[in-house]
C-alpha cells in the first residue's frame, strides 16, 4: 500500500502535519525508510555481553534481533527469525548460550547464524529403507539467520539491515562524532541497570523531545528550580549535515536557584522557589575531566536512539516503535570500569531523575500520551515549530525549535523520494 500524500502548509517543515503520526501506511514507510534501509540503528552496549555466548535480545524498528558474542569474542547481531518456519525463536531478554536453537523443530544456530544442526536431516531408518529427509540438494549454508552488517565504536554496538549501509562515521558525520566520541572516548563501559516503558505516542515524538530545547525550563521542574538546564544557561545546538542527528549542550549554572537571571525564571510556573530537597545527594554533581566544559550533552542519532549525559548520569535510550501510535522506550544506564565506589553510587542515585518513573523524564512520557490523543482527534491540523523562525541552522542559544525542523526536513526528503 503507498503512503497517502501528507500536505504542508508551507514549503518548510515549520508546521507539522499530525498526519504524520497517525496515518499507518506513513509508519509502514518509515519502518522500511528510516529502520530497514540505508540507516545505523542502535543494538546495544558491548558491555550488556562481556562473555562469549552472553546474547542480548532487542529490536530494530519492529524486527526482533539478537546481540551475541561467538567463542571468539566477535560481536554478531541476527535476526529472531528461524531459518525453517520462521518461528521468534528467543524468547529471553538475556543470556548466555553455547549455540541458539529454535524450539519448534530444534533447528541450530551458530552464534553468528549459520546453520549448523537440522533435525532428522537425513531422514529415518525404518524396515531397511530411509524415510523422509530433506532433498538432497539441500545446502545448510543457504539456510541461516539473516545476520546484520555490525559496527562497534567506543563499546556500542549498531547494527543494520542494509549491507551497503554507509560506514558508521559517516552516518554520524563529524559534527555528531565528536560529541560522540567525548562520551564514548575508550573508557571501558560498565552497565549498571535499565528500565524499560511503553509510551502511548508516535516514536518521532521522542525525538523530537530530545531535540526540543524550549520545553525543559518550561515543563521539568527539577530542572528549572536546580538549574540543570535552563534557557539562560549556556548553550550550544548543533547538527550533522542532513539535520537528523544532534546535539543539545547546555553548562549549568552555578547557584541551582540562584543561577541566572532569577527574574526570568521566577515567571515560569515551573520555577519552585521553596522546592527543597530532604536528601541533597541528589544534587552531589561532581564535575568529571572528559566534560569539558558541558554540564550536559542530549545527542539523538536519528532514528533509533538517545545517547544521554546529565551531570553524572549517564544512559542510552533505545527508540523501539510499535505501530503508529506507541513505542517501547528501554534506558540502559551505565558507567565506567575507572569509576569509584562513590562515583557509582553518584550515577545511580542521579539516574532516579530519569526513566519511566523519573523526577525529570516522567513528564516527557505524559506530554507525548496527550499529544498523540490529539493528533488522533483532529488528523487534518497540524503543529507549530517556528519558534526561533523558519529556517534550520545551528545556534548558540535554546530559544528555537531548529533541530526539530531540521528532522522534518530530512524526513521530508527521505519519504518524499
Amino acid at each position: 500500500m503507498q503512503a497517502q500524500t501528507v500536505h504542508w502548509e508551507r514549503s518548510d517543515t515549520s508546521r507539522i502535519p499530525f498526519a504524520v503520526y497517525t496515518q499507518a501506511d506513513i509508519h509502514k514507510k518509515e519502518l522500511e525508510r528510516f529502520f530497514y534501509q540505508k540507516h545505523w540503528c542502535y543494538v546495544g552496549l558491548e558491555a550488556e555481553i562481556p562473555e562469549p555466548g552472553d546474547f542480548k535480545r532487542t529490536t530494530i524498528g519492529e524486527r526482533s534481533v539478537v546481540m551475541t558474542r561467538s567463542q571468539d569474542g566477535h560481536i554478531h547481531v541476527v535476526e529472531n527469525v528461524c531459518a525453517h518456519r520462521g518461528m521468534a525463536f528467543c524468547r529471553e531478554r538475556h543470556g548466555n548460550r553455547k549455540e541458539l536453537v529454535c524450539p519448534y523443530h530444534q533447528w541450530s544456530y551458530a552464534l553468528d547464524g549459520k546453520l549448523q544442526g537440522v533435525p532428522l536431516r537425513r531422514g529415518v531408518r525404518q524396515d531397511g529403507k530411509v524415510n523422509g529427509g530433506m532433498p538432497a540438494d539441500f545446502d545448510p549454508k543457504e539456510h541461516g539467520l539473516n545476520a546484520l552488517k555490525v559496527a562497534t565504536r567506543g563499546g556500542v554496538v549498531f547494527a543494520s539491515f542494509d549491507a551497503n549501509v554507509e560506514p558508521l562515521e559517516d552516518f554520524m558525520g563529524p559534527t555528531i562524532l565528536q560529541y560522540f566520541d567525548r562520551l564514548f572516548n575508550g573508557r571501558k563501559l560498565t552497565l549498571l541497570g535499565y528500565n524499560r516503558q511503553r509510551i502511548p505516542g508516535n516514536w518521532k515524538l521522542m525525538q523530537e523531545n530530545i531535540k526540543d530545547p524550549y520545553h525543559p525550563g518550561l515543563l521539568h521542574t527539577w530542572f528549572v528550580t536546580f538549574g540543570l538546564w535552563r534557557a539562560d544557561n549556556k548553550s550550544e545546538l548543533r547538527m550533522d549535515a542532513h539535520h537528523r542527528h544532534a546535539a543539545m549542550i547546555s553548562t549549568r549554572g552555578t547557584g541551582g536557584q540562584a543561577a541566572g537571571d532569577k527574574a526570568q525564571v521566577t515567571q515560569v510556573s515551573s520555577f519552585k522557589e521553596n522546592m527543597t530537597l530532604h536528601d541533597p545527594s541528589f544534587l552531589d554533581i561532581v564535575p568529571e575531566p572528559w566534560w569539558n566544559g558541558p554540564t550536559a550533552v542530549m545527542m539523538t542519532l536519528f532514528p533509533s536512539v538517545i545517547f544521554q549525559q546529565q551531570v553524572n548520569s549517564v544512559s542510552t535510550r533505545h527508540i523501539q516503535p510499535d505501530g503508529h501510535g506507541a513505542f517501547d522506550f528501554v534506558w540502559t544506564h551505565f558507567g565506567f570500569e575507572n569509576d569509584s565506589s562513590e562515583m557509582r553510587e553518584r550515577r545511580l542515585r542521579q539516574a532516579n531523575l530519569f526513566g519511566p518513573a523519573g523526577f525529570v523524564s516522567a513528564d516527557d512520557g505524559e506530554v507525548i500520551e496527550f499529544s498523540q490523543q490529539a493528533f488522533e482527534s483532529k488528523p487534518e491540523h497540524r503543529t507549530l515549530a517556528e519558534l526561533g523562525g523558519r529556517d534550520v541552522g545551528e545556534t548558540d542559544h535554546m530559544v528555537t525549535e531548529t533541530l526539530i525542523r531540521g528532522m522534518y526536513a530530512y524526513w521530508r526528503k527521505v519519504m518524499e523520494d
